[in-house]
């Protein structure tokens, strides 16, 4: 009986039934069986009754009324309250019977029903936590999004305020520090313009309040005027005043450097002569008889690839273009002249040479074209005059490039070199156009007082430049850079700078190409800066007009597609070069 009930399995019921009047009646089972226990006497039904007292002594333990029900009592609040009763009568029979084998076998089973019955109330409490769970979690889960919402909020507010509080502090001069802080502005200003830019640099990264301060335009422009394509001309003028001056001097490092990533902007399957010309965000460039509009995306290294516009005229290449008064003027291998409205399908064409036109220029509503008939003519760029020539000028060689001086008083034609005169000569506009020469040799005197100013029968050539050109040294490009200066290059290999208020005999400054190639090309950032394009394997070369010695060179082609660089354009952060098969760009700004 005893044994039975110890052992017996728990009964089916329900947690129900236990957290109901069966508990108390397992209570009540507990409180009736300690009191016995303590009426027997001390010590000798200590082993049975499954009590944690010693053995030796007898004594039962702290909590001898909790452990003495064992799995029998556990069993009965199971089974009901006729097997609670039973097993809790079985707990004291089974002391007896143990008493009677002196405690050997009946401590095993004591312990295994001690282990049971501490299982058993683990699973009872375990239910009560879950029944009650339910409740507490979902109010613990919407206390648990409003402590987040509300930490949200929090940081928040709390970003906000670091964001103003750091804007103040930048915006505010620093409290502490030396006295040199504390001066007007702008003694400051006058102080740190005698810094060079490693030094602003390092000033910039004491705090925020100097950062700003060494951030101002006005601390830069002097190291931008020395830098390389900074965007400032030779006399100071700034080309771009959007973009501050500070980010330009660290893209001109990179020229200086010669650190840029190389790419290709366009391809095209047979061999071109291509032309190209830059207005703000598009690029124009000619393609066999087609001129073509590109726009350029965001980071300027990248191009639209659908075209923005196609102008179209003439039977064959086009040789030369450039950008005027939202017109595209274009000269032709087939002799003509064509005048393309950018923002519209008009189009006009006209003969002008008899035969193919390398080069053309306008300014101030004045075409110039130069033909490999050895003729220059000057065309009007108004609507009502399209194709009436103003005046023909015999020069007497082939003409390769021509330029007009930015104050259109005259313009410069660069011949072959095939006759016993300078390649580079000047002609006066004024008398071509039909104006009236008031100022006569006494403003010739004043503008080249060195020089041989002289006239022809008809009084248009005004002065050549150079004496010692070798016969065949044509001049390929040229182009005005101030209404006194300007630059030219050829086939003799070399980049002369001309200053017609000093000598038009001898060139101020000349820089020779090492490879002893022909230079195609040349641009200029209005500076320090000159770049030239090769006549083999695609060589860009970049120069400081300061040095004799090139600064970089960039082959743009390998051996088997050898190719002259046959157009440069430059920004301050692109440079742009036009081959027979490809247009490539150099990308400085993200190298």
């Amino acid at each position: 009986m005893g044994s039975q009930g110890r052992s017996g399995p728990p009964a089916n019921g329900g947690p129900g039934e236990v957290e109901g009047g069966e508990a108390r009646k397992l209570q009540e089972g507990r409180v009736t069986r300690g009191k016995r226990r303590k009426g027997k006497g001390k010590g000798k039904a200590s082993a049975g009754q499954g009590g944690r007292g010693s053995g030796a002594e007898g004594k039962p333990g702290p909590q001898t009324v909790k452990e003495a029900a064992g799995p029998g009592a556990e069993a009965g609040a199971r089974a009901g309250p006729r097997e609670e009763a039973e097993g809790g009568g079985s707990v004291e029979d089974g002391a007896r019977g143990i008493k009677g084998d002196k405690g050997s076998a009946g401590t095993g089973k004591e312990a295994q029903g001690k282990e049971y019955g501490k299982k058993e109330e683990w699973r009872v409490r375990a239910r009560r936590r879950e029944g009650a769970r339910p409740g507490r979690a979902q109010g613990r889960g919407g206390q648990a999004w409003a402590d987040i919402a509300g930490t949200g909020a929090a940081m928040a507010a709390a970003a906000g305020e670091e964001e103003e509080e750091a804007a103040r502090e930048s915006a505010a001069r620093p409290a502490a520090g030396p006295a040199l802080w504390r001066l007007p502005e702008e003694l400051l200003l006058l102080i740190c313009s005698y810094l060079d830019m490693r030094a602003l640099g390092r000033l910039a990264q004491v705090c925020r309040w100097l950062r700003r301060f060494t951030s101002c335009d006005l601390l830069w422009r002097r190291i931008a005027r020395a830098s390389l394509n900074s965007g400032f001309t030779r006399l100071g003028t700034d080309l771009m005043t959007s973009v501050p001056v500070k980010e330009r001097v660290k893209v001109s490092q990179n020229w200086r450097l010669g650190r840029c990533r190389e790419g290709i902007l366009l391809k095209w399957r047979c061999s071109q002569m291509p032309w190209m010309q830059l207005e703000d965000d598009s690029l124009y460039i000619s393609q066999a008889n087609f001129i073509l509009a590109y726009q350029f995306r965001p980071d300027g290294a990248s191009l639209n690839r659908r075209p923005l516009g196609v102008f179209a005229g003439h039977d064959e290449d086009v040789c030369h273009f450039v950008l005027a008064n939202s017109h595209i003027v274009s000269a032709g291998g087939d002799g003509k002249i064509g005048i393309h409205k950018i923002h519209s399908t008009f189009t006009v064409k006209y003969s002008a040479h008899e035969q193919e036109v390398n080069c053309v220029d306008c300014k101030g509503g004045i075409i110039v074209s130069g033909s490999r008939d050895r003729t220059a003519k000057v065309w009007p760029l108004a609507s009502g005059r399209l194709g009436q020539c103003l005046h023909t000028i015999q020069t007497e060689d082939r003409v390769w490039s021509i330029a007009i001086s930015p104050l259109l008083s005259s313009f410069v034609t660069g011949t072959a070199c095939c006759g016993h005169f300078s390649p580079l000569r000047i002609w006066d506009l004024n008398s071509c156009s039909g104006a009236t020469w008031a100022a006569g040799w006494v403003d010739l005197s004043g503008m080249w007082p060195h020089s041989a100013c002289f006239f022809l029968s008809s009084g248009q050539l005004m002065t050549h430049l150079g004496s010692d050109f070798p016969p065949g040294a044509g001049v390929l490009d040229v182009m005005y850079e101030s209404p006194f200066t300007l630059l030219s290059c050829g086939y003799d290999t070399y980049v002369r700078y001309w200053d017609l208020r000093t000598s038009v005999r001898k060139c101020v400054m000349e820089w020779e190409e090492p490879h002893d190639s022909t230079l195609y090309c040349l641009q200029t950032d209005g500076n320090h800066l000159l770049a030239t394009g090769s006549s083999y394997y695609g060589v860009v070369r970049l120069w400081d007009r300061r040095q004799r010695a090139c600064l970089h060179a960039f082959p743009l082609t390998s051996t088997p597609l050898s190719s002259p660089v046959y157009c440069l354009r430059l920004t301050t952060k692109h440079l742009y070069a036009a081959l027979s098969y490809n247009l490539h760009v150099l990308d400085f700004q993200n190298p």
